[in-house]
């Protein structure tokens, strides 16, 4: 199917910002394939209806559709309405002419195709004209999804449909029948969207319709229009009955009748169109072939094929045509399958007479048509030429020229005959050659062929030949090759179609050599046909030749050509006549008027006399032909004129380069391209030094040139924009995507015009100069000369590299621009766009096939904020697609650009010496057919300079090629390491280099691959040979891997040890490129095949790669820059990508950990009701984790999910194992950890049954009392004062009885309590009255813990020495005091942070809130805390506790836990104090109190006790589960809880900064945990304030709610229970409670001591309590508020608790030197520790050694330092960039060199300066002087750092 999927997904260039106007659509085709009706998203309700309409008209329904107004036209149908076509047609001129239209919708059935869609296919091309298929989009609708699913199958298995979507140019789309889906009508206005860019945004207007018209009439009248005699009526229906049959056979006859009714011309154009059709070209004739089409990997490009089906000519053609192959021409077309049936038929007879058989054959073969004749292989090559764009036949002219193959000079239209010269196709064609000057020296030449002036010889025939003027012509040129196409080529045929009138133009160039044909460059024409017939193209070429060579058979004066032959005798240019039919030799009849006969003559000899004559002839004529003067003949088209983009983007580039004011090439770089010069490689320089810093340089230093580049950046932007490249920026901003692009190439063909003389003179001064050399050192010439000469030789080599000047060097003074305005952030004044559109142009060139500058050569540098820029934008045009990164590596000139031009018809510059600079990278787009097999949706191909430079020699030229191949290999998924011929010890360097990049990207897990490819190799086929050649590269690669590793410090041996390598499938040899000597040698067939075979190769290892997305590859250039710049590779690579993803990936795991976390919490609440209401006695964790399985099941899901489905998932598989463990890992530990708790409550339980029941016992007897006071009074009953006087004296008396009975709970004092403790312990050691107020909470805030400690004897003197020693040794290195080394210090912390967790734990399981307060719980808190101490203090440690240590620690925990304690002693003394909850309950009781007097029945007033008990059970079971709710809404919606421990972290530092409190800021240094669970606490609290009553109300309501909807249930299930049963109230209750259990702590004992046996009216039981609970309910949602809740809960069950419990279950670990918190989400995490961004050291108050002057390193700055020391014992010193070998701390993180900004802690220091020089008695200054440049950070840079970084 020919190009059936071009349109699908088209990557064409659409601008980003362009507003697309309002659609205008017109849906046409079967009304029968859509269900028309208000859910129908396109066309709506209703058909279109015209036929009672007075005034006919259908009005266009206005449509939102995926955010665009689309205007919709229903035709539909409507060529159904053949009695109203008057009618129908007067509509449709009418709608027309009022609208622009973007696209046709053809709308088909999926299935069969039937003769109505046929024929309405047929009313759209008459109705509309032929010009309509390029606006058309063919809709097939489906009534089932599986349908839509086996489309492709559909239209491969269907040869109509096939025929169908050709002529619709492929484009397609599928919805169903409904037309009710969004997503599938966003896709159809997507892919209109595009139609419309690629019909060069023209919509199907008024006026085409009416010209069509026009010219419908005309082709019927034809007197009208040319005054012409009428056809006969005979001829005219020969010609009607000609169309009507090639409408049969399926042929557009419109495009045979587009121009008038010449019998001639018909017939032509007849021939043409029957081409067209079996070529499947039809629709091309229009709707052209782009370079789009064809640029791209197809199924097709990956076969190598000799032979093919018709349907696949076209593409066969053009891909082998792009790989320069010449074999193009020489395509056989498969036999069809009937051809072959017939052939079996006719063998398969029994008789047969061989007289017959040949007869009958020949008669056959006459009697042969048009339809059955082999295709030309010329019509081939001429019908793509008339079908392709302007871009791709120039693409096509180019690669016929470098096969060594004539072009195409004047070629008649088809269907007009009119001649067109096609000079735009020459204009990228250059010619070399050489020849020898009188003094016998040999001069080299190259010049674009349309600027040489060359002698022309024009060969011409009149009539029939027997011999083959072609084929004479290429034996002149080259003989063994078919430069001209001849009769007797392979796959020639009888008939051909469109060569007749052709004349193609061929170059002989000499290589300067003896054996030249002719000593200077020669075009040769050839006029194609009679030259009789054609009399425009005879008189051009005979005119502007310097030789006419004319062949006929015979000279006749009766000859109707007798008269031009005369004319051409006549003219003083020579002439040579060649007869076929004359033997004679060689003779001249006068001067420059040759004969010669060609007759039974030997062809070797006519050649030679006919070179011999031409020679003579040219030696005689001084005359010179020059393509560009074909343009001055007036009666031919020149296509650079027709084309009006082409000629605007001609004459936009010509004003460009008049801009140029003939200046020379360096001040052209110097005056007009100012950003890139020495600003930009000076800020390139200062960069890399940046990066490398020396030992002694400090943060002073760093910020010194941060500074300066900073400078050179502002002066970049201060630059001047030239003119140039401001009307550069304009051309290419505006206008149409083809005149951008030709402009853009008439740009670059006009400058390389311009510099080519320059060049040219810098060469030739190169060439003398370096013979001068050479002859010198040959005559071993040592003198001052030879200096002299070798100084002057490298001058001109750097003059010669910055003469380079392309449109290359312009993109990157955009690149320039854009980065210096976003490097300060602001516009440049006299750009006049906004510098944030820059990128898009960019973009916009890539997708059009032009290659990025990627790393620029000149400055050795990537400038990555333009590159990242870039890449965005491509994401935005394209999509983030995914791509396939292929780079190549190898030798200078080893053929890297020429290889990756002919696999994938690129145009990378290719030459001899060195072209390529730096890197460039070009998108190859994949079909859609090869997207789903390879699973990517570009290649990214990406072109080096070459290694090894000459020129680079002696300037670091091994560290360049190191830079270059390490960042090529790291970023491909495939390096191609291209090598020319086969010489090990040539191989050497190259693969030294190329291994030690591959052994790079192991260490950093990077995992590319490679394929090795000889270039140049003698034989190919030779098994042996390349046998041998694979041996010994994998001896050498082994050899240079053992070298590279000991360089890299890797333990490898053998390659195979650094990269999975297979000798035999991963090395290729290539045959030499070219058949032959230079210049006239054509490209070598099997250097192709090669190419192919390569090609099929990558695309192997391509289906096995893991892709990138290029959001992601955006990512890995900068991580491999980054790296890059610093000089140790591997220790300074930081993998983005797999940092971004973890992130990620860590932020599922939160919301993982929190389902399960959130469904224990619900069982845990359920289960722990039931057991304080006795409903269960024990609890097993097999019950526990059943609970949890349905959770775990949906977690176990989504984790399937997201690391099958995210799109990271390539990298993500990685952690997958690990992380399917640790979910296993928090079921269990939360199920043991659910079950601990479970566990103590039911230990608990018991302990406070007798609080329990001494509570109930007294509310009981409160209720018994009450009632019998209640009888005595109940003839009192309406007398309210005396019944209030009565119980409020029976109140008073049992309260005080009560609490006379029961001793009053007391307010606590804690720390009076511990400190009695203490005393009673210690006493004598150190008396409390001597300490000092407020030092009992030092311990969390002292800077050191030498004051605590003393140094155990033997060792303190050693220490001491020891650090002596070092400061006398590195003044620079830092230390801590002499007492305890840094990790000592570090332990002691740890030590105190775990006894302050493991107490919070204690004291959360003490459950005081239910048990009390008890003096014993703080001597078990005290006893723990002495036994940790006393641990520590038996381990290997070199000092004891001073017994202050110990007292501090214990006052300080306990002013800690001070406030926790009381809390829940208060909930303990509100719930248990009988004087607190009696006073409570006494409006309670009064009110039952009332009941009994006035004679309620028992169960109204039992009823009303039950809701009074329910009240507290309730209120806490609501608190509870709002609380477990609302935890839940914050992980989702509260902005710093809603990600992972990263995201967190990030809001703590921004609310730090804005509260500016620095002992907030020193206790998030040194004591994270307590920070972090303080900042969730006032996170909670303030979102309960902010969201009351939007949200916390709410949830409160809706539990309550539920609540009471259960409660009502137990209620209303129990009564039908008790009826059913026959039971009493004691069943009743019994099944209530039992209801109950999980829901509320309430029981059957909390009634016990209340008599109900008289209640026997369940159903008012049930109504009283149906009637009451509203009230409580209403009471308890009334006292609901911001001060009790969450105050009313125990700690445990408050969101904030429930909140630290999931987020502190992470990675606490600290970096030894700025106490950096890792920010990894798990704790024990597998892998390195590791930090967004480090701190300045001074905060954890470092210092430098024998100095009072705290550090002002940070971490990642000071790994960068070569010479740097730290101590991190008494007995180590250590290199900071060797962190790793100080100890197990240091050893498990990973701190890369990042010499970023880090604005945040840079703002702190110099905000706190002050502040930390009080707190450590230290000072900035001297080294650790703070820089200028960090007091220029604002608070705001600061807060915006942290979005940047984390």
């Amino acid at each position: 199917m020919l190009w059936c999927t071009v349109f699908k997904y088209m990557s064409l260039m659409f601008r980003q910002d362009n507003i697309f106007p309002n659609l205008t659509i017109v849906s046409t085709g079967n009304s029968g394939a859509v269900l028309f009706g208000h859910e129908n998203i396109l066309l709506g309700e209703k058909q279109p209806n015209i036929e009672n309409a007075e005034t006919p008209r259908i009005v266009a329904a206005q449509k939102k559709i995926a955010e665009l107004y689309v205007s919709v036209i229903n035709m539909t149908g409507l060529h159904e309405a053949e009695l109203y076509l008057d009618s129908v047609n007067n509509v449709i001129g009418q709608v027309v002419n009022e609208n622009k239209i973007h696209a046709f919708i053809f709308i088909v059935r999926l299935g069969q195709l039937t003769d109505a869609d046929k024929m309405a296919l047929e009313w759209l091309q008459r109705v509309f004209g032929d010009k309509v298929l390029q606006f058309v989009v063919i809709l097939f609708t489906y009534e089932t999804k599986e349908e839509c699913d086996t489309i492709k199958d559909y239209l491969q298995n269907n040869p109509v449909m096939e025929q169908l979507l050709e002529k619709c140019g492929g484009r397609y789309h599928t919805c169903n029948k409904m037309m009710n889906s969004p997503s599938e009508m966003s896709e159809l206005i997507n892919k209109i969207k595009q139609l419309f860019n690629m019909n060069q945004e023209q919509c199907y207007t008024g006026e085409m319709f009416n010209t069509m018209l026009r010219e419908t009439e005309a082709q019927q009248n034809p007197l009208c229009e040319n005054d012409e005699p009428t056809v006969n009526k005979e001829r005219k229906e020969d010609a009607t009955t000609s169309k009507a049959g090639l409408k049969h056979r399926g042929i557009n006859k419109d495009l045979l009748t587009e121009v008038g009714t010449d019998e001639s011309l018909q017939q032509e154009t007849e021939k043409m169109g029957l081409l067209l059709h079996r070529l499947h070209l039809e629709v091309r004739h229009h709707n052209k072939l782009r370079t789009t089409d064809v640029l791209q990997l197809t199924a097709q490009s990956l076969h190598s094929q000799e032979s093919c089906d018709k349907e696949e000519v076209i593409q066969t053609f053009i891909q082998k045509l792009l790989m320069m192959n010449y074999r193009a021409r020489y395509i056989n077309v498969k036999a069809n399958k009937q051809h072959h049936a017939q052939q079996r038929h006719n063998e398969s007879k029994d008789q047969s007479d061989v007289f017959d058989d040949i007869l009958k054959d020949t008669s056959l073969s006459n009697r042969g048509t048009i339809q059955s004749e082999r295709i030309h292989p010329m019509d081939v090559q001429m019908a793509v030429f008339h079908c392709a764009d302007g871009f791709l036949k120039q693409l096509m002219v180019t690669k016929l020229s470098q096969c060594q193959y004539a072009l195409p000079l004047l070629v008649p239209d088809p269907f007009t005959q009119q001649i067109e010269f096609p000079l735009w196709t020459f204009r990228q064609i250059n010619k070399s050659w050489k020849k020898r000057n009188t003094n016998n020296e040999t001069i080299s030449q190259s010049q674009p062929i349309y600027k040489a002036q060359t002698p022309m010889v024009f060969f011409f025939r009149f009539g029939s030949l027997s011999s083959s003027k072609s084929q004479l012509m290429n034996s002149l040129i080259n003989e063994k090759h078919n430069t001209f196409f001849h009769r007797n080529c392979p796959g020639s045929s009888r008939t051909r179609v469109l060569m007749d009138g052709v004349v193609e133009i061929a170059w002989f160039c000499p290589s300067g050599t003896n054996d030249d044909k002719f000593t200077d460059c020669v075009a040769f024409c050839n006029l194609h046909g009679d030259a009789g017939d054609h009399e425009t193209q005879l008189q051009i070429l005979t005119e502007m030749a310097s030789v006419n060579v004319v062949l006929l058979p015979r000279l006749d004066r009766n000859d109707g050509h007798a008269a031009k032959i005369q004319n051409l005798y006549k003219d003083r240019i020579p002439l040579i006549f060649l007869f076929t039919e004359d033997e004679s030799e060689i003779n001249e009849m006068r001067e420059g008027k040759i004969k010669i006969g060609l007759k039974d003559r030997n062809q070797a000899d006519v050649s030679e006399e006919l070179r011999r004559a031409i020679t003579d002839c040219l030696s005689q004529s001084s005359s010179t032909f020059r393509l560009e003067d074909v343009t001055k003949h007036s009666d031919i088209r020149v296509d650079e004129e027709d084309d009006d983009d082409c000629r605007r983007g001609r004459e936009a580039a010509k004003q460009l380069m008049s801009l140029l004011e003939k200046k020379s090439l360096r001040e052209i770089k110097d005056s007009f391209l100012p950003h890139q010069g020495k600003l930009w490689r000076q800020w390139s320089k200062k960069n890399k030094e940046l990066h490398r810093l020396r030992g002694d340089e400090t943060e002073m230093d760093i910020s010194r040139k941060q500074t300066e580049i900073k400078k050179i950046r502002q002066q970049q932007h201060e630059s001047d924009t030239s003119k140039f490249m401001t009307f550069f920026i304009n051309e290419i901003q505006s206008d149409t995507a083809n005149k951008k692009i030709y402009f853009l190439k008439w740009f670059e063909i006009l400058l390389d015009e311009y510099i080519s003389a320059d060049l040219s003179a810098i060469h030739n001064k190169y060439d003398k100069k370096w013979s001068t050399v050479v002859r010198l050192k040959e005559n071993y010439d040592k003198s001052e000369q030879l200096i002299t000469e070798q100084t002057e030789l490298d001058r001109i080599s750097e003059e010669l590299q910055a003469a380079a000047l392309g449109l290359e060097h312009i993109m990157r003074e955009i690149g320039q621009i854009y980065e210096s305005c976003s490097s300060v952030k602001k516009n440049k004044k006299d750009l006049q766009v906004h510098f944030s559109s820059l990128p898009s142009l960019a973009a916009e060139m890539m997708i059009s096939g032009f290659p990025l500058e990627l790393m620029d050569g000149d400055a050795a540098h990537v400038p990555l904020i333009w590159i990242s820029a870039v890449l965005d934008e491509l994401v935005q045009k394209l999509g983030d697609q995914r791509v396939f990164v292929l780079s190549v590596l190898g030798l200078q000139s080893s053929g890297k650009s020429t290889m990756l031009n002919a696999m994938f018809g690129l145009q990378f510059a290719v030459s001899a010496g060195r072209c390529t600079r730096g890197a460039f990278m070009q998108l190859v787009r994949v079909s859609d057919e090869m997207r789903t097999q390879l699973n990517f949706d570009y290649i990214l191909v990406v072109d080096t300079e070459g290694l090894n430079a000459l020129e680079l020699a002696g300037k670091s030229s091994r560290d360049h090629d190191n830079e270059l191949a390490t960042f090529v290999v790291g970023l491909a998924n495939l390096t191609l390491i291209n090598i020319f011929g086969e010489n090990p010890a040539e191989m050497q360097d190259v693969l030294q280099i190329v291994v030690q990049a591959f052994m790079r990207m192991k260490k950093v897990r990077l995992n590319p691959s490679c394929v090795f490819v000889h270039q140049n190799v003698s034989d190919v086929t030779a098994g042996e040979k390349t046998k041998e050649g694979r041996r010994r590269l994998q001896e050498k690669l082994d050899e240079m891997t053992k070298l590279a590793a000991e360089e890299e410090v890797y333990d490898a041996e053998f390659f195979s040890d650094v990269i999975a390598f297979d000798a035999q499938s991963d090395v290729k040899y290539f045959a030499h490129l070219w058949e032959g000597n230079l210049p006239m040698a054509p490209p070598n067939p099997k250097y192709c095949e090669n190419i192919q075979e390569l090609k099929k190769n990558i695309m192997s290892h391509a289906r096995k790669s893991d892709k990138m997305m290029l959001s992601h590859l955006k990512i890995c250039i900068k991580d491999l820059w980054e790296a890059l710049l610093n000089e140790r590779f591997v220790f300074s690579f930081r993998n983005s990508l797999e940092i971004s993803a973890y992130r990620k990936l860590e932020t599922e795991y939160n919301k993982w950990s929190w389902s399960l976390r959130s469904a224990m919490m619900e069982t845990e609440n359920k289960l722990h009701n039931k057991i304080e209401n006795e409903a269960i006695h024990e609890v097993e964790e097999t019950d526990l984790k059943r609970e949890l399985k349905k959770t775990s099941e949906k977690v176990e899901k989504s984790m399937s999910e997201f690391f099958d489905k995210d799109k990271d998932k390539d990298i993500l598989i990685h952690w997958k194992a690990s992380f399917e463990i640790k979910i296993k890992d928090v079921q269990e530990n939360i199920a043991r950890e659910t079950k601990r708790k479970l566990n103590e409550i039911l230990q608990q339980r018991d302990l406070k049954k007798k609080i329990d029941a001494q509570r109930t016992n007294h509310e009981n007897t409160l209720y018994e009392k009450s009632k019998e006071l209640a009888l005595k009074l109940k003839d009192k009953a309406n007398d309210k004062e005396t019944l209030k006087k009565e119980f409020d004296l029976y109140w008073e008396q049992c309260v005080k009885k009560i609490i006379t009975d029961t001793p009053q709970i007391k307010h606590i004092d804690i720390l009076t309590d511990v400190k009695r403790l203490l005393s009673d312990v210690h006493q004598g050691y150190l008396p409390l009255d001597h300490r000092k107020e407020g030092t009992e909470d030092s311990i969390f805030n002292v800077l050191r813990f030498s004051e605590y400690v003393i140094i155990k004897r033997s060792t303190k003197k050693v220490i001491t020495d020891a650090v002596m020693d070092a400061s006398q040794t590195v003044n620079a290195s830092f230390g801590h005091a002499q007492t305890l080394s840094p990790e000592d210090e570090d332990k002691l912390r740890s030590l105190v942070s775990h006894i302050v967790q493991q107490t919070d734990r204690m004291i959360q399981s003490f459950n005081i809130s239910k048990m009390g307060y008890n003096i014993s719980t703080i001597q078990q808190l005290i006893d723990y805390i002495n036994k940790r101490v006393k641990e520590h203090q038996g381990g290997s440690v070199k000092y004891v506790f001073k017994n202050e240590f110990f007292m501090v620690l214990v006052l300080s925990i306990f002013k800690r836990a001070n406030k926790m304690i009381a809390d829940q002693h208060r909930l303990f003394r509100e719930a248990n104090d009988p004087v607190l909850y009696l006073k409570r309950r006494r409006e309670e009781y009064y009110s039952i109190f009332q009941k009994y007097c006035q004679g309620a029945a028992s169960a109204a007033i039992f009823g009303e006790i039950i809701c009074q008990k329910l009240k507290e059970p309730i209120e806490q079971s609501v608190y509870k589960k709002t609380a477990r709710d609302l935890a839940s809404e914050m992980r989702s919606n509260c902005e710093s809880l809603n990600g992972n421990r990263s995201n967190l972290e990030k809001h703590i530092l921004k609310t730090l900064a804005e509260e500016e409190d620095f002992e907030k800021y020193m206790n998030y240094i040194h004591e994270p945990t307590d920070h972090f669970k303080s900042f969730i606490r006032d996170e909670v609290t303030q979102y309960i304030t902010d969201k009351f009553s939007v949200s916390v109300l709410p949830k409160m309501k809706e539990n309550i709610e539920l609540l009471q909807q259960k409660i009502m249930k137990a209620a209303h299930e129990s009564t039908e229970h008790v009826k059913v049963n026959s039971g009493d109230v004691g069943l009743w209750l019994k099944s209530f409670t039992q209801q109950l259990s999980g829901e509320l702590i309430f029981s059957e004992k909390d009634l016990c001591g209340v008599k109900h046996d008289d209640v026997k009216d369940f159903n008012l039981l049930e109504d009283v309590i149906r009637q009451e609970l509203p009230a409580i309910m209403s009471d308890i949602s009334n006292r609901f508020n911001t001060n009790t809740f969450p105050v009313n809960l125990d700690y445990k069950f408050r969101p904030g608790e429930l909140l630290i419990d999931h987020f502190c279950q992470c990675c606490w670990v600290q970096c030894p030197f700025c106490k950096a918190i890792c920010t990894n989400t798990i704790e024990n995490h597998p892998g390195d520790h590791s930090v967004s961004f480090h701190r300045v050291s001074g905060l954890n108050g470092i210092y430098y050694n024998n100095t009072d002057y705290l550090c002002a390193h940070i971490c990642t700055s000071a790994v960068a330092s070569s010479t740097l020391f730290f101590f991190p014992n008494e007995s180590q010193k250590v290199l900071w960039r060797d962190y790793r070998t100080a100890g197990e701390d240091y050893a498990k993180w990973n701190i890369t060199p990042d010499l970023s900004e880090l604005p945040y802690w840079k703002w702190f220091v110099c905000r706190f300066q002050k502040d930390l020089e009080k707190k450590y008695s230290k000072t900035f200054e001297g080294q650790g002087k703070i820089p200028a440049e960090w007091k220029n950070y604002s608070k705001q840079d600061a807060l915006e750092s942290l979005d940047k970084y984390i």
